[in-house]
C-alpha cells in the first residue's frame, strides 16, 4: 500500500530479520534475544482471541476542528447499504458512479481519496490517495470490504465499526483510539490488474513479496495472527511463482531469502494460533532450503516441545545451540526441556512400577516359594526312603522266619 501521505506504523518488526522501528529511535537486536521472536514456552500470548484485521502506525494529532457535514449521517436506514449484515459495517452513495460494471475486482491494484474521522466528526486523516491490492489486507478491513461494492468514480460515505477497523488497540498513525468507530468518506480513482508474475523482473518480484512480508509482521505485532498468517502465504505465492524471464544466480538468491524468512514468521504466526502441525510443516519448508536457520530451528523444537516430543525437541535444539552457543534463549528453552523430559520419565517407570507390581517384592515371594516347594520335595524324598527301608527289613524277617 503506498500513499501521497505515506502511511507508517509506530512499531514495525521485522520478524526474521530482527529490526524493530519506532518513530523515536531505530536499533538492531538479536531476533533470538528478542521476547517477541524467541519467547519461552510459558509466555502467555498478548490475545489470545487475536483481533481482525487492524492497520497499525505511529501519530498525527486529531483536529480539534470538524463540521457537521463530517458528522455520521442521520438518513433514513434504508438509505444506507449494510455490507456484513450486523450493522457493523455500512456504506452510503452520495455520488454514483459508472455502473455496477466498474466496479473492482479481488486482487486488482486500486486508488483511492480517502478522509478518515472518528463517529463524532473529529478529523483524524485529511483527504488523501491511497493505494492498495484489493483483498489482500494491505488496509483496515472495511476498507477491503467496502471498496469491493463502489463503482468507478463513486463517492461514498462509511461508518465502520472498531471490530473492522483499529480494533481494542486503537493506532498511533493515524491516531485512532482503542474501540473507535470510524466515518469514512471514500472515492474510487482508479482499478487495474495487477502485474503479471511471470513477466515480473526478479528484483521487483523480490520487493513485491518483501512488502507482503512487512504487512503480515505488521498484523503480527498487533496480535492479528491470522491475518499475518494470510499476509505472508501472499509473499509466498509470490516468490514461488514462475517466471519467463532470465534469472540470476544472486536474484535467485534474494528470492529464497524472502521466501525461508515468510516461511519462519509464518511458523511464529501458527504457533500462536496453537496450528502445531501447520507450524511445523512452515519449519521443515524452511529448514529445506536452510538446514542451518537458527531461527527455523528454535521454531521446530518448540513445536516439537509442545506437542510433547520432548526428545525429538531436545536433539533439534541442541543443534541449534551448537550453530549459536551463546544464545541464553536456546540455553534457557533446553534446560527446560530436559528437565520436563526427566519428569516425564521418571512419571511413566513410577506409571509401569504400578502397573505390573513391585519387581523386588515379587522376587521375594517367589524364592520364598521356591525354597518351600524344596523343602516339601527334601521331607516326602526322605519319608519314601524310609518307607522302603523299613519295607525291606520287613521283607527279610518274613523270609528268615520260613526259612
Amino acid at each position: 500500500m503506498t500513499t501521497e501521505n505515506t502511511e507508517t506504523f509506530g512499531v514495525t518488526e521485522d520478524l526474521d530479520d530482527g529490526t524493530i522501528e519506532t518513530t523515536k529511535k531505530s536499533e538492531r537486536t538479536s531476533l533470538l534475544e528478542s521476547g517477541e521472536d524467541f519467547e519461552m514456552l510459558d509466555e502467555e500470548d498478548i490475545d489470545d482471541d487475536p483481533p481482525p484485521l487492524e492497520d497499525a502506525g505511529g501519530g498525527k494529532k486529531e483536529s480539534e476542528s470538524h463540521t457537521e457535514e463530517e458528522r455520521v449521517p442521520t438518513q433514513p436506514l434504508e438509505e444506507w447499504l449494510d455490507i456484513l449484515g450486523n450493522g457493523m459495517l455500512k456504506k452510503k452513495v452520495l455520488e454514483a458512479g459508472q455502473g455496477r460494471d466498474s466496479r473492482p475486482e479481488k486482487g486488482q491494484n486500486v486508488i483511492i481519496s480517502l478522509q478518515t474521522s472518528l463517529a463524532d466528526g473529529s478529523l483524524v486523516e485529511e483527504p488523501h490517495s491511497v493505494s492498495f491490492t484489493l483483498g489482500d489486507g494491505d488496509v483496515i478491513q472495511a476498507l477491503d470490504l467496502a471498496v469491493m461494492l463502489m463503482e468507478m468514480g463513486e463517492k461514498a460515505v462509511i461508518t465502520v465499526d472498531a471490530k473492522y477497523a483499529y480494533g481494542s488497540r486503537g493506532s498511533v498513525d493515524p491516531a485512532v483510539p482503542p474501540e473507535a468507530e470510524l466515518l469514512l468518506h471514500a472515492e474510487l480513482r482508479e482499478a487495474s490488474d495487477g502485474p503479471d508474475l511471470e513477466l515480473l523482473a526478479p528484483a521487483d518480484k523480490a520487493a513485491l513479496a518483501s512488502l507482503k512480508r512487512e504487512r503480515g509482521n505488521a498484523h503480527f505485532q498487533r496480535a492479528d495472527y491470522a491475518f499475518a498468517v494470510n499476509s505472508y502465504s501472499i509473499a509466498l505465492a509470490i516468490t514461488e511463482s514462475s517466471s519467463k524471464v532470465d534469472i540470476t544466480e544472486e536474484e535467485e538468491k534474494e528470492l529464497l531469502d524472502v521466501k525461508v524468512k515468510c516461511l519462519n514468521n509464518m511458523a511464529a504466526s501458527q504457533l500462536k494460533l496453537d496450528h502445531y502441525d501447520a507450524a511445523l510443516k512452515s519449519c521443515v519448508a524452511a529448514l529445506a532450503h536452510q538446514p542451518d536457520n537458527i531461527k527455523a530451528l528454535f521454531r521446530m523444537g518448540k513445536v516439537l516441545a509442545l506437542k510433547g516430543e520432548y526428545a525429538e525437541a531436545i536433539s533439534i535444539l541442541r543443534k541449534a545451540l551448537k550453530l549459536e552457543p551463546s544464545n541464553k534463549t536456546i540455553h534457557a528453552e533446553l534446560s527446560k526441556l530436559v528437565k520436563k523430559n526427566s519428569d516425564q520419565r521418571g512419571a511413566e517407570q513410577a506409571m509401569y512400577k504400578k502397573m505390573l507390581g513391585n519387581p523386588g517384592s515379587a522376587g521375594n515371594v517367589s524364592q520364598k516359594r521356591h525354597a518351600t516347594a524344596s523343602w516339601g520335595l527334601s521331607w516326602k524324598w526322605l519319608f519314601g526312603a524310609t518307607a522302603v527301608a523299613i519295607g525291606g527289613v520287613a521283607l527279610s524277617v518274613v523270609i528268615a522266619a520260613r526259612n
